[in-house]
């Protein structure tokens, strides 16, 4: 059995990860995960096996099939699957989207349902069905039904604005117009009509409405250019290219509407980067790859017009796959409040019992005996505390409050809308507000602990900018004159002279200018001319929107950044063809043949040109990281130690370098190595290693001409942003699927890795763990029984260190690449019940294994002071965002801007999109979503910890003022015989909570805030309750419960006391029961209103009126209440009649109020004192001296200069994430015909002078 089991791979003996490979979005496929089978394999197995292999192959091939033009294709029964019981339907999605919940018919069942799920909503419908049964009612059936409709009916209006917002969007996407080929020509149709086998015809600028497979386009070959920002957060094009065929035969409507391909691919999935079919059209087959793909989100660009074939539409598509799971968020405080819900149930089942059990032996000694009791029922007093339990349940039911689900609902509404509203949060560039997509998370905002962020889009613009140069070992790009001398006075360059110049280059060494203009320095026209002719961009010009300017597309921002700084210095890229590259040079139009394009992959990382120019001779240019051109060097090659000091203030300033070189060639040397690389061209085996081999023999000797310097531009206040927020404790993971060395370069340029002493990659992380494996296994055996405390084993990395970690590794450190073997191991191998016993212990020890190991690494870079994860897929996102919440119980927040982000924006507690650039997936998936990331500061320290203190403090006033309420019902039952009399009037029951002490503790719920948005700023400190759960608590809940039963016992038993054998100033007697309710009313009203006063910390006069008005209100309904008008109008309703001009005319019972509020007040007072002065809070120091604070803010600060540190890491050159348009350039498909230049012995040679796939 185990050497049937063996050849299941371990960690260690799989191949490393490649740092510069990002992994699919889902585990590997079938194929990449297969192992070798054993040797000694039973017959039976194998014969099994091959049964199985053979249903799957058969399953691969036919999983998706799509036929052109063809609707009624898809009505066949194989492509039927069944939904509900016998109903069925087809497994080809419609184009139409749906993120609403509700529709006209559903809404009030499904809304009702979904409220009535939670259990104070059922609760309260439970007790309005006994206060309709007479035998137990105590209170009249209005005093609930009121507040229950007046809370369902404000959620639902709620509920039903939210999901109108939903419908208008979805309508919005659904109805996009799009042309649809329908009986032969194409007809105007919408994006929610759209089937999967329809052709459709988009236009410039469009939006790709599904996943189509590229038929044709207006362009040579039928290349598509598309802008992927939707997508990923690239705002580069990429291109697609069609099929050849499909490209010569599919141009005109007749010829499209007779297509009648078979299409058979791969499942819908969520792989963004993959895509595996095959197209069957007239008796010939054709593979399918994801570069003749455009997925929906996508943005036709540069195109006038393209045709493609639906492959997957609406919830099939891969970019609606990537959105993951929509999951019902709820805060860490409704959780809470919900289990403190539930201890006031059982609290109130207890304290209803033990009032029945008292009932009952009333009754046995003093109910039974007493004549003038007898209501001529002879009911046992067993069965009269049982109806007592029920009616005690319905008199205390104000324990559970009914409207503090509204109130909280109406306070998070509130605090949206200052969001909405704040002139602070607004991006005028962009025109774009912040926007609080959601009301129900506010105070969560004031309890996060790690943020989750995207890189590209949402902390830097995606906009490289060529900053600084060295040239031949002179440092050009500090602000300096003419003559080259250091000027204060900051000035740009002035670039009229050049007529090609863009005009958005910001420049300020005018020295540089004066240099090339003047040609003193030969070696400077040269760096720049390199920069025009070393590169695979590609040139066209705008006639529509740029009079005919030229304008760029390149494979990567850093490679149109150095073309565009190029051009603007005077040597201007102007066109391309197969064999040629023509530039403008200071003016004058030069042609270079083109010999050899030796592109870009992830292990040169770097890329050549070798050219034959106008004079004649040949030379190599060549661009690269440092790294790789330093070893290429020729030994005589100068300024090599200037240079390299230049590159290390550069990489100190965090600017992304690049390195130029160049190489006379011979003649003889040319064509001898043409030779070779054209033998590597059409090798059958290892291509790319023998063309790899046969660049390296080239790009030697090289001499260095210097190194440009290229800011990743961040967004405005980014690293302001990140350093304010560490201060908060919040700590800031980077998640983005860029390279390495692009992610580690805007990790200081963000000042996330500064001050770090010492980076952990994934190599040393993964031998850290398996150590810590090992240790553990060595710890288990020596200690028999004990589990081993991790911390003592596990190796903890100092605040000064950071962790840089790439997806492959990831993956690997994480044993998430095992899942799937497993699977097939199982599949394969039929086993007697003690084999698969031994495999599910297996399979739970292999769990077990993995949970520890993610376990162990979490608490390793939670320790760091930085985490950067890139290469990474949005599933591995989602993953990480997950291990936090499962293994650090911790509040997560997810930034990001692009598609690839929405899975994690759904996964962490609280999603934030970026709008405005990068499309509006991210967005639609997101509750917050604003224009840049800095106003991220200001949600969470202001929005964010205003909310919670707000929402904290008025649950706790909330519960004060309900036990202090309810609670005086209990003491008055020990005086009226446990018989569920109330100690109120029944109308005051019912308008507590509605309007007696609703508005003040709304208000502090809505504007009270302890300390001003500026000082929220000034002191990040004061964030840090909210992530420790300072201010609502289980402690907090039960000081409010206590200080609740102190309350009503001082409410009841001062004008119980007072009451005690009293006589009026007129002779008559006070002390009769509506005299007593009135009394202990009224003090509760002051007493529960001042309360509020004394906690509210921000006063206007809003807040004094509430308080004010409320006790107004009070008197004013009482009285009213309580006049004799109302009372012949209803009499059975109102019995209170002149109960309160009775007794509110004596001065003995408002002594009594006074007196009662004061001993309910006066220790509170006494504790806040002592409070502030022996224990006082730093909110509290800050209140105290915000004076001096806020004028400390608003000196001018002078200006430190940036310091990263004493890393001496280089800040590396990042190429595009995939290979450059070589390939295309090579092949002459991205060129439209015209008359080709004369020929010479060297064209041949340039047509095969680069790895191409065209014959």
């Amino acid at each position: 059995m185990n050497s049937e089991l063996g050849f299941m791979s371990n960690p260690e003996e799989d191949t490393l990860p490649n740092d510069e490979c990002m992994p699919y979005s889902d585990d590997e496929t079938d194929d990449e995960l297969e192992s070798p089978r054993p040797g000694n394999e039973p017959e039976e197995n194998r014969i099994n096996l091959e049964t199985e292999e053979m249903k799957d192959s058969r399953n691969k091939e036919n999983n998706w099939k799509v036929k052109a033009n063809d609707r009624k294709f898809y009505d066949q029964p194989e492509f039927q699957e069944k939904k509900y019981h016998c109903l069925k339907k087809s497994k080809y999605s419609s184009n139409a989207i749906k993120t609403s919940k509700y529709n006209v018919i559903t809404f009030l069942p499904l809304n009702l349902y979904e409220q009535f799920k939670r259990a104070a909503n059922t609760y309260f419908l439970a007790l309005l069905i006994l206060q309709g049964i007479p035998q137990i009612s105590t209170l009249p059936w209005y005093t609930t039904l009121v507040p229950l409709v007046i809370v369902l009916g404000i959620t639902a209006i709620k509920d039903l604005v939210d999901d109108v917002a939903r419908h208008r969007m979805d309508n919005d996407i659904n109805n996009s117009p799009c042309d649809v080929l329908q009986d032969g020509s194409f007809m105007a149709s919408k994006w929610r009509d759209i089937k999967v086998g329809d052709i459709i015809r988009l236009h410039k600028d469009d939006f790709v409405p599904a996943d189509i497979l590229l038929l044709s386009s207006s362009e040579p070959n039928s290349l598509c250019h598309v802008e992927t920002a939707a997508l990923d957060g690239e705002t580069n094009l990429k291109f697609k290219m069609a099929l050849e065929d499909t490209h010569n035969d599919l141009k005109e409507e007749r010829a499209m509407g007779n297509f009648d391909a078979l299409i058979e691919c791969e499942e819908p999935n969520n792989r963004l980067d993959k895509f595996i079919g095959t197209m069957y059209w007239r008796n010939a087959s054709y593979s399918l790859d994801v570069d003749k793909i455009l997925l929906r989100g996508c943005r036709l660009r540069n195109t006038e017009y393209c045709h493609g074939l639906v492959i997957f539409a609406g919830a099939d598509t891969k970019i609606m796959r990537n959105c993951g799971e929509t999951k019902f968020k709820r805060t860490k405080i409704d959780q809470l409040m919900n289990y403190m819900v539930y201890m006031i149930f059982i609290l109130l089942i207890l304290v209803a019992a033990g009032l029945a059990i008292g009932n009952t032996f009333w009754e046995q000694q003093i109910g039974n005996s007493s004549w003038y009791l007898y209501d001529g029922k002879d009911e046992s007093p067993t069965y009269r505390g049982f109806i007592m339990f029920w009616g005690y349940i319905i008199v205390l039911n104000t324990m559970v409050p009914i409207s503090l689900y509204v109130s909280v609902e109406v306070i998070r509404l509130g605090q949206s809308y200052f969001i909405n509203w704040d002139i602070q949060m607004y991006y005028a560039e962009k025109d774009t507000p912040a926007k609080a997509r959601t009301t129900t998370l506010n105070e969560q905002l004031g309890q996060i602990e790690y943020i989750f962020s995207d890189k590209t889009g949402t902390l830097t613009q995606n906009i490289m900018t060529f900053k600084k140069c060295t040239i031949n070992g002179i440092a050009y790009g500090e602000p300096k004159n003419a003559s080259g001398q250091k000027v204060d006075k900051i000035e740009p360059v002035d670039f009229s002279w050049n007529r090609n110049a863009d005009g958005n280059l910001q420049f300020y060494d005018h020295y540089l200018i004066e240099v090339i203009q003047s040609g003193k320095e030969p070696e400077a026209q040269a760096f720049f001319k390199l920069l025009a002719l070393c590169h695979t961009v590609m040139a066209e010009k705008d006639e529509e929107k740029k009079k005919g300017k030229i304008v760029y597309q390149a494979a990567s921002p850093d490679e149109g950044a150095l073309v565009t700084a190029a051009r603007n210095f005077g040597y201007t890229f102007l066109e391309r063809t197969q064999t040629t590259i023509t530039i403008s040079e200071l003016g004058t139009e030069r042609t270079y043949r083109v010999l050899a394009l030796l592109d870009f992959n992830s292990d040169r990382k770097r890329m050549s040109v070798i050219v034959r120019e106008p004079e004649g001779n040949i030379r190599l240019y060549c661009k690269g990281a440092d790294t790789v051109i330093y070893e290429r060097l020729h030994p005589q090659s100068t300024h090599k130690d200037d240079t390299q000091k230049t590159l290390d203030i550069f990489a100190n300033e965090t600017l992304r370098t690049l390195c130029l070189c160049y190489k006379d060639i011979s003649t003889a040397e040319y064509e001898e190595w043409s030779k070779k690389h054209k033998a590597a061209t059409i090798a059958t085996s290892n291509r790319d290693e023998a063309l790899d081999k046969v660049y390296e023999e080239i790009e030697t000797n090289l001499f260095l001409m210097g190194a440009t310097a290229i800011e990743d531009k961040l967004q405005d206040g980014v690293p302001e942003t990140i350093s304010t927020l560490a201060k908060a404790d919040v700590k800031i993971w980077v998640l983005t699927g860029d390279k390495k060395e692009t992610a580690e370069n805007i990790g200081y340029a963000c000042e996330l890795l500064s001050d770090v002493k010492k980076i952990y990659y994934g190599e040393e992380i993964s031998e850290l763990l398996q150590s810590t494996q090992k240790n553990r296994r060595n710890l288990r055996g020596t200690s028999a029984g004990a589990s081993p405390n991790t911390n003592q084993i596990l190796e903890t990395p100092s605040r000064e260190c950071a962790l840089v970690i790439t997806g492959s590794w990831l993956n690997e450190i994480l044993l998430e690449k095992k899942k799937k073997k497993k699977r097939l191991l199982k599949l394969r191998f039929p086993r007697t019940e003690q084999e698969k016993q031994e495999q599910v212990e297996m399979n739970q020890k292999d769990e077990e294994i993995k949970e520890q190991r993610q376990r162990d690494f979490v608490e390793f870079a939670c320790q760091c002071k930085a985490v950067i994860c890139c290469r990474v897929t949005p599933k591995q996102k989602a993953l990480v965002v997950n291990l936090i919440k499962k293994y650090k119980k911790a509040i997560t927040l997810a930034i990001g801007d692009g598609a690839n982000d929405v899975n994690m924006i759904k996964t962490a507690h609280i999603g934030v999109g970026i709008s405005g650039q990068e499309g509006m997936q991210a967005v639609m998936s997101s509750d917050y979503a604003f224009g840049q990331f800095r106003f991220l500061q200001r949600l969470l320290l202001v929005h964010g910890r205003w909310s919670y203190i707000r929402m904290c403090k008025f649950l706790r006033y909330f519960f004060y003022k309900n036990f202090s309420f309810t609670l005086v019902h209990f003491w008055y039952a020990f005086f009226c015989g446990f018989s569920a009399r109330t100690a109120y009037e029944d109308w005051f029951i019912t308008l507590y909570n509605v309007l007696y002490s609703s508005l003040p503790v709304l208000l502090v719920g809505l504007i009270d805030q302890d300390v001003s948005d500026k000082l929220s700023h000034q002191f990040p400190k004061l964030y840090i309750p909210g992530q420790k759960d300072l201010f609502f608590n289980y402690k907090k809940f039960f000081i409010s419960l206590a200080h609740g039963i102190l309350t009503s016992l001082i409410i009841f038993f001062v004008p119980y006391g007072a009451f005690l054998r009293t006589m009026g100033q007129d002779g008559e007697a006070p002390s009769d029961y509506q005299s007593l309710a009135v009394t202990t009313a009224s003090a509760l009203i002051i007493t529960v209103n001042f309360q509020m006063a004394l906690d509210t910390s921000y006063w206007t006069f809003v807040n004094a009126f509430s308080i004010f008005g409320s006790i107004a209100i009070y008197f004013g309904i009482m009285f009213d209440l309580h006049s004799a008008g109302i009372h012949v109008l209803f009499p059975a309703t109102f019995t209170f009649t002149g109960a309160a001009p009775n007794a509110l005319r004596q001065p003995y019972l408002w002594l009594t109020i006074i007196l009662t509020v004061g001993m309910c007040l006066l220790p509170v007072v006494g504790v806040k004192f002592l409070s502030m002065t022996i224990w006082p809070s730093d909110s509290y120091k800050v209140m105290k001296n915000r004076k001096r604070y806020e004028a400390e803010e608003a000196k001018p600060k002078p200006k430190t200069p940036f310091q990263r540190g004493v890393s001496a890491r280089r800040s590396a050159y990042a190429f595009s994430h995939q290979r450059g348009y070589a390939d295309l350039i090579a092949s002459g498909r991205s060129f439209r015909k015209k008359q080709a230049p004369p020929e010479t012995p060297d064209s041949n040679a340039a047509n095969t002078a680069h790895r191409t796939d065209e014959p």
